[in-house]
């Protein structure tokens, strides 16, 4: 897999250098990296092997929907870090982020394809969904696209829209509302890993040492709009050693009902102190609802019963796919 000391992530085609031209590039927003998406990529990627050439992602920061509709909420379920840490981990060579700006909406569809596909990649092939549209007022089509790799000299692929087992398309909107609704299972199965945050451990108040449950404290985005409750977790530090846990997601109302929301996560057999570093946590399994106790020896009782709970799932965790071996075990991180 890829992930060596070179840049993986690129913020502009005048920094790709000379080795990553000439390549397969996957193209899409790809929020949540979900099974639908990894149907465009894993084509790319066949793509690659095929012509030993390199595989390139071109995605665009912000989400586009940002700069179209700011006052819309948006939930990214793999924010632009953690993103290109799992398509590095699918095994691409390279993810270019370009801005998403004014400016570059306003180019035109041959505009896009003159100096972005071809005078900034070189692109030897193209692989997108089968809906892909780009340039000023969404311009430019499929049809288009097909027609232009046909007279400036890359081939095109489009890929049909991936179904589940009950035949409804994968689409991130389908994992942010099960992200949302506490349907944590299904929305794993929708993505074919664990849903995972990353974030810095920050001091909280220290009161679940004091009760014998230490947390890692993490507060998450805004826009993260998951379930608040308890969780089974894998907790991933930034050395890569991964560590089973339980997770509250919430506002902690038998204590601090008023708070932000905070991710807490309990470190089965852990007491190391990681304030500052950055770690991601992998949410296995949703246990409950967040609840507020009438004393700190109820609330204490059932941190017992849920972490009891968690071990016995965590135990027990199979694989959802290879990638998410890659991604939530220790035998593949």
């Amino acid at each position: 897999m890829n992930g060596a000391a070179v840049t993986f992530r690129y913020s502009s085609l005048q920094d790709l250098p000379d080795r990553l031209r000439g390549a397969v590039i996957a193209i899409g927003n790809f929020d949540g990296v979900h099974r639908g998406h990894q149907t465009v990529l894993e084509t790319a990627l066949g793509f690659a092997r095929e012509h030993d050439c390199p595989a390139l992602v071109l995605t665009f920061e912000p989400h586009p929907r940002r700069l179209f509709q700011p006052d819309r909420p948006l939930f990214r379920i793999t924010p632009a870090a953690m993103k290109a840490h799992i398509l590095g981990r699918l095994g691409f060579d390279g993810v270019v982020e370009l801005a998403f700006t004014r400016e570059f909406a306003g180019l035109t569809a041959d505009q896009f394809v003159d100096e972005i596909l071809v005078g900034g990649f070189a692109a030897r092939q193209v692989v997108t969904g089968f809906d892909f549209h780009f340039g000023r007022n969404r311009q430019g089509g499929p049809a288009f696209l097909m027609e232009a790799g046909e007279t400036r000299g890359f081939h095109v692929t489009l890929v049909d829209a991936f179904r589940d087992e009950v035949a409804e398309v994968v689409s991130s909107s389908r994992v942010r509302e099960r992200l949302g609704s506490g349907d944590l299972a299904g929305a794993n199965d929708l993505l074919g890993y664990r849903y995972r945050v990353a974030g810095e451990v920050v001091r909280g108040k220290q009161l679940g040492r004091t009760l014998g449950f230490p947390t890692a404290n993490m507060a998450l985005p805004d826009d993260v709009m998951l379930r608040h409750g308890i969780y089974a977790v894998r907790f991933i530090r930034a050395d890569g050693s991964i560590h089973d846990g339980v997770a509250s997601f919430g506002r902690r109302p038998t204590v601090d009902e008023d708070g932000a929301a905070l991710l807490e996560t309990h470190v089965f057999g852990f007491d190391e102190e990681i304030y500052g570093e950055t770690c991601t946590v992998a949410l296995c399994a949703f246990l409950r609802d967040e609840e507020k106790f009438d004393t700190l020896e109820a609330l204490t009782e059932q941190m017992r019963r849920d972490a009891e709970e968690a071990r016995a799932i965590l135990s027990a965790l199979q694989p959802l796919s290879g990638l998410d071996r890659e991604l939530t075990f220790a035998d593949g991180a």
